[in-house]
C-alpha cells in the first residue's frame, strides 16, 4: 500500500462560523483571518493505492459552479485535483474508487463535472465506484434547512443517475479496504477512513477535526448540526475525559 496526499486547492471561509462560539481573540492565534474576517482553508484529499485498486478519498470542490459561487469562497492557489494527481504519476481514470467522508459540496464537489457543451452532468472518475452510505445519503437528498446550501443536488443526484453509487456498511473494511469511523456531530453519518499503514494507524479526519485549531474539545464549527455530540465525539477520539 502506498498513501499520497492530494491538494484540489484553497480557500476561505469565515472564521467566527469556523469556531462557532469561540472568542476570535483566541481562534485567530492558530487561524489568522484577514481583513474580511476570512481564514484559509486548504482542500486537501488522500490517494490510496492498494494492489489492483486506487482510491481517492473526498474530491474537492471541483469546477462547475458559478464565479458567482466561487467568489463567496476566494478560491486562491495553484492546486488542482489533477495536477496533484500527475504529481504522483496518476491520471483520474485510473481512480477505481472515490470514497466522500459526505457530501457537502466542498468535500464531493468534484465527483460530477459538465459535459463538453455544458448541457449537463457526466462522471469526473469514469471507472470507479463511489461510495456513501445509505443514511447520509437520505440525509442529503432531502437536506434540512441549516445544511441546504452545502448539498447541491448537482453534485450528488448525477452519482446515482451514473450508475456509480454504492453504499458503505458497518463491515466497511470488506468492501473498501479499511475501516471507518461513523460521526454524526457535524452532519448525519459522516465516515472517517481509518487506515492500517507500515504499522501506525492514519484517520483522515475531514470535518470532525477540520483545522489544528480545532482540537480543543469545545472549539467547534457554527456548521455543526449536532455541536454537543461533536465534542463527545472528539472526546472519544482523542481519549480525554
Amino acid at each position: 500500500m502506498h498513501i499520497y496526499p492530494i491538494e484540489t486547492g484553497n480557500f476561505k471561509l469565515d472564521g467566527g462560523a469556523m469556531f462557532g462560539v469561540v472568542p476570535k481573540s483566541i481562534w485567530e492565534k492558530t487561524n489568522p483571518a484577514d481583513e474580511k474576517n476570512m481564514i484559509e482553508m486548504s482542500m486537501r484529499c488522500l490517494l490510496i493505492e492498494d494492489g489492483n485498486r486506487l482510491i481517492l478519498i473526498d474530491t474537492g470542490l471541483g469546477n462547475k459552479q458559478s464565479d458567482k459561487f466561487f467568489g463567496y469562497y476566494y478560491l486562491f492557489g495553484n492546486f488542482s485535483l489533477d495536477s496533484s494527481l500527475a504529481k504522483h504519476g496518476f491520471h483520474r481514470d485510473d481512480i477505481t474508487d472515490v470514497f466522500l467522508t459526505h457530501l457537502h459540496f466542498d468535500h464531493c464537489g468534484g465527483v460530477i463535472q459538465w459535459n463538453d457543451n455544458r448541457s449537463g452532468y457526466i462522471p469526473a472518475f469514469k471507472n470507479a465506484k463511489v461510495w456513501s452510505n445509505d443514511r447520509h445519503w437520505q440525509w442529503a437528498i432531502k437536506p434540512n434547512f441549516r445544511e441546504k446550501a452545502s448539498f447541491l443536488k448537482e453534485n450528488i443526484i448525477p452519482i446515482e443517475e451514473n450508475g456509480q453509487l454504492n453504499f458503505i456498511h458497518r463491515n466497511a473494511k470488506d468492501q473498501i479496504g479499511f475501516d471507518v469511523i461513523f460521526v454524526d456531530g457535524h452532519t448525519e453519518k459522516q465516515m472517517l477512513p481509518k487506515i492500517s499503514y507500515k504499522g501506525k494507524t492514519i484517520v483522515f479526519m475531514a470535518d470532525l477535526l477540520p483545522t489544528v485549531g480545532h482540537i480543543p474539545l469545545p472549539y467547534v464549527m457554527g456548521y455543526d448540526t449536532r455541536p454537543l455530540l461533536t465534542i463527545k465525539e472528539k472526546q472519544v477520539f482523542l481519549n480525554e475525559d
